[in-house]
């Protein structure tokens, strides 16, 4: 029995759309190498999260020697210095009042603390969180999604959760064009307390660039506005950074660049390279409000992850790795709107960093999805060796999120990748108009 018939036979898989037939045997940077020989650029870095590429030897140097001296001990029923290290660290580089953390395994992990400690400091608890939004899989966090296709078969979900429009400009709730709404969708977060809540709000949680969403990039004036809102209603903002933090939207933290200051952030994914870890951090005020024994984590803050997310941090740094996502993410982007020209099925191109989506239409018209050119568009470019994600609301995104390590001349490759799967995957669709 091979590994794919292992997978249909003992694997529960409910949770991903059919795989890609890619069995992996190693990988190294922004490559990975399958089990036939075959060598993929990987161009969705484990859904975003090695950040600091496959096998980082410092990464892995580091696990090794936490893992000579212990795996295991219990990092909230003893002092351990890794831990300790890391959340002094954190506090170095988030936002400036940040300054606690509480450590976990996952991003809903951490979402689901943020929201407890975020009840816990305002006694309250409502919370507003937007469509189209992704927080994680628990029913805590599926609550707060905004997309029904991930809720079915999971209910009854928790209630107090209010949703606002998503600033989602290439498709706006609100049939306006930017910069002439003056980013009504910012304003919507007031008519959402006013109608949607019984005056109990807590916080709202949202992502700096909406990942699962489909690589949505709010305005820059659309969190300074929501900021004030929720000042004036005394309601805290999480942001949550699972996807969009270490360097990944060309700063250390998205948050850096959208003009708020965070009362919670969380995190994982890039954190540590691969390995499971995850944390929120916020205020000093607001960590202390939790008392001994209000939250905990088992095998939150592993000490072997601990030592790793250091490391990931520190090789981030030295390489100046959220400065070449900048750099190679506005390159992609200049690449795809000339792209855009000649390739019919590319309605939107969007991102920050090297967190990029490239939205596909039938029609440029009307808009209309093409989640199925969007899969297509997905295998043609496996099968000329370049791994992409596909994603959105609608499922018709092409999600290029690379491993921050990835070069100019992988990168260039990549583009030509793409760029001839889309003209493979527009090539019927032409032919049938044509007759």
């Amino acid at each position: 029995m091979d590994t794919k018939e292992k997978y249909a036979k003992y694997v529960v898989t409910s949770h991903a759309p059919p795989m890609p037939p890619v069995e992996v045997s190693h990988a190294q940077g922004a490559t990975i190498t399958a089990t036939d020989g075959t060598t993929y650029l990987d161009g969705f870095a484990g859904y975003s999260v090695v950040n600091a590429g496959h096998s980082n030897p410092d990464v892995i140097a580091a696990a090794k020697s936490a893992m000579d001296r212990h795996i295991h001990v219990g990092s909230y029923l003893y002092y351990a210095p890794a831990v300790g290290d890391l959340a002094e660290k954190l506090a170095e580089i988030t936002p400036r009042r940040l300054e606690q953390s509480f450590f976990g395994n996952s991003g809903a992990e951490a979402v689901e603390g943020a929201l407890r400690i975020a009840k816990t400091f305002t006694n309250r608890n409502e919370f507003i969180a937007l469509q189209y939004s992704f927080h994680g899989r628990t029913l805590g966090t599926l609550s707060l999604g905004g997309n029904a296709r991930r809720k079915r078969r999971a209910g009854p979900l928790v209630s107090g959760v209010a949703m606002a429009p998503a600033p989602y400009c290439y498709r706006c709730p609100l049939h306006l064009t930017y910069p002439s709404c003056n980013v009504a969708c910012a304003a919507e977060v007031e008519r959402v307390f006013d109608t949607q809540t019984s005056g109990n709000v807590a916080a709202m949680i949202a992502e700096p660039v909406m990942g699962e969403g489909g690589i949505i990039v709010p305005p820059p004036e659309y969190f300074p506005k929501v900021s004030r809102i929720l000042r004036s209603n005394d309601a805290l903002f999480i942001a949550d950074e699972v996807q969009t933090s270490f360097g990944r939207t060309g700063t250390m933290f998205a948050s850096e660049e959208i003009g708020v200051e965070p009362d919670i952030l969380t995190m994982a994914k890039g954190i540590a390279n691969g390995f499971p870890l995850s944390a929120f951090i916020t205020r000093p005020e607001i960590g202390e409000s939790f008392l001994p024994g209000d939250h905990f984590s088992t095998f939150g803050g592993n000490l072997v992850a601990a030592a790793a997310a250091i490391a990931t941090v520190n090789y981030l740094e030295r390489e100046n790795l959220a400065q070449h996502a900048r750099y190679i993410g506005q390159h992609v982007l200049d690449a795809l709107a000339r792209m855009q020209r000649d390739q019919s099925l590319i309605g939107d191109v969007r991102g920050k960093g090297l967190m990029i989506g490239i939205e596909l239409v039938k029609d440029r018209e009307t808009k209309s999805p093409a989640p199925d050119e969007a899969k297509q568009v997905q295998e043609e470019c496996r099968k000329a060796g370049l791994l992409v994600g596909c994603g959105g609301f609608y499922g018709n995104v092409i999600r290029f999120q690379p491993p921050l390590v990835i070069t100019m001349a992988q990168t260039d490759r990549a583009l030509d990748i793409l760029d001839s799967a889309l003209s493979e995957v527009a090539r019927p669709t032409a032919v049938l108009s044509a007759s």
